[in-house]
């Protein structure tokens, strides 16, 4: 269990004052380890483990170095009476170097004829070693390596076989307590980025419109849920500086953190242009112009913009890349889709976005806006929700109000996902105009 240069063992029975310092040493490991069930804090137990082994093994000097796994480095903040920063090196030099390799005590007696040794830090500090004892420190959950606890100059004679004994006890105590450490420092970073990313949802509900507007003669209705925490879709009401109302469904590629962190972008330029500009698509090139350069490593936003005329029922739109964005025809019970005029926000803003044909709203029509997670999901077989089961829940239910409308597609749509959460962030907003 010791390297090759192990002092002699004990022979004889231990007089009344050896047995009197073990009982010592052994009380200050129990006393030790009681004081560090109490404390969570890196730099205490580290602290606590250092003094409390020098004190039980009545050296001068102690060290408890971390192993950083990314580095292959042994380091240590805390040295005893040693006024220096850190003492950092690779598991390939020195004597814990080869106790975090072999996973052995080393106890040297004169580290000087040590080919091991590292004298650097001595000659640093002006310190003298005789003699060293070192032991690992390593989880008892899963056998991984945590660091070294090593001591330096017995004050009397050199380490024996009790004080290997006794190293190796205060080892898997530290052990313990940085495993305990760790785990409470990531459930403490779990749970602050839990509050963040829960904050980030709030901030990010907080843009979609709190209460949609009431429109003479219409209803409308919107269902909003992301894959993650924060999402990637987005969806708006607003108001045009010529009297119609803007509906903008939007679609960042991908989701989380960095898709809401790109649609709050698109969005806070949206809201600037709807201020004074009326047309969709002069609105949504404008948008593209300024957004592109924002848009790196393959990022892009779909987004489509209708405009309704309360007075007239008249739709203008303009789409880039948005889809499915239908138009439903009460009267007929089919489907014309608002394809396409222009490419996603984040191409080639040079394209520009170009208006789609105008189109009437008669009574009991629809205007169905979704994002592709509504219908790209799939069961657990892997069939796709798609287009055409969508475009039949609405035939079907099409006499409801949009809210119910939208309470059964949002029903139908997470019954048929496994899982909890959909894959993908699912956005539908639908305005229909009211019968008689």
């Amino acid at each position: 269990m010791t390297s090759s240069d192990h002092p002699s063992q004990e022979t004889v029975v231990p007089d009344a004052t050896i047995v009197e310092s073990r009982q010592t040493a052994l009380m200050t490991l129990v006393q030790i380890t009681c004081e560090l069930a109490a404390h969570h804090e890196l730099d205490e137990i580290l602290r606590i483990v250092t003094e409390g082994v020098c004190k039980a093994l009545a050296c001068e000097r102690g060290s408890l170095f971390l192993y950083d796994a990314s580095r292959e480095e042994l380091f240590t903040r805390m040295v005893t009476e040693l006024e220096i920063e850190e003492i950092r090196h690779s598991v390939e030099e020195g004597i814990t170097g080869w106790v975090s390799r072999c996973r052995k005590v080393a106890n040297i007696a004169d580290p000087t004829g040590d080919a091991r040794w590292i004298s650097a830090v001595d000659r640093q500090t002006g310190f003298h070693t005789r003699n060293i004892l070192a032991a690992p420190v390593v989880s008892s959950h899963d056998d991984r390596l945590l660091g070294v606890l090593q001591v330096l100059n017995k004050a009397e004679g050199s380490f024996d076989e009790f004080d290997e004994q006794l190293i190796c006890a205060f080892a898997a105590h530290a052990a313990n307590a940085l495993e305990r450490s760790h785990l409470l420092h990531e459930a403490k970073k779990t749970h602050e980025l839990e509050l963040a990313i829960d904050m980030g949802r709030r901030i990010q509900q907080g843009f979609l419109p709190e209460r949609l507007p009431e429109i003479p003669g219409y209803e409308l209705a919107a269902w909003w849920e992301p894959a993650e925490a924060v999402s990637g879709d987005y969806y708006d009401v607003v108001s045009l500086p010529d009297g119609r109302l803007g509906f903008v469904v939007a679609d960042v590629s991908g989701h989380g953190v960095g898709a809401s962190l790109i649609m709050a972008s698109t969005r806070a330029m949206l809201h600037v242009l709807v201020r004074t500009f009326s047309e969709p698509d002069q609105i949504l090139t404008i948008l593209t112009e300024s957004i592109s350069p924002d848009l790196t490593h393959g990022r892009f936003v779909t987004c489509l913009m209708a405009t309704l005329n309360p007075r007239t029922h008249e739709v203008t739109y303009a789409n880039a890349g948005q889809g499915p964005v239908l138009h439903f025809h009460r009267a007929e019970s089919t489907f014309t889709a608002l394809d396409p005029t222009g490419l996603p926000l984040g191409f080639d803003p040079r394209e520009g976005i170009g208006a789609g044909e105008p189109f009437q709203l008669e009574p009991g029509d629809l205007l169905l806006l979704t994002t592709d997670g509504a219908v790209e999901l799939r069961d657990a077989s892997g069939e796709m929700f798609g287009r055409e089961r969508l475009e039949r829940l609405v035939i079907e239910n099409s006499t409801l109000p949009a809210g119910e409308l939208v309470d059964l597609l949002r029903d139908r749509i997470r019954s048929f996902h496994p899982n909890e959460h959909p894959p993908d962030d699912v956005t539908i907003l639908v305005l229909k105009r009211k019968q008689g």
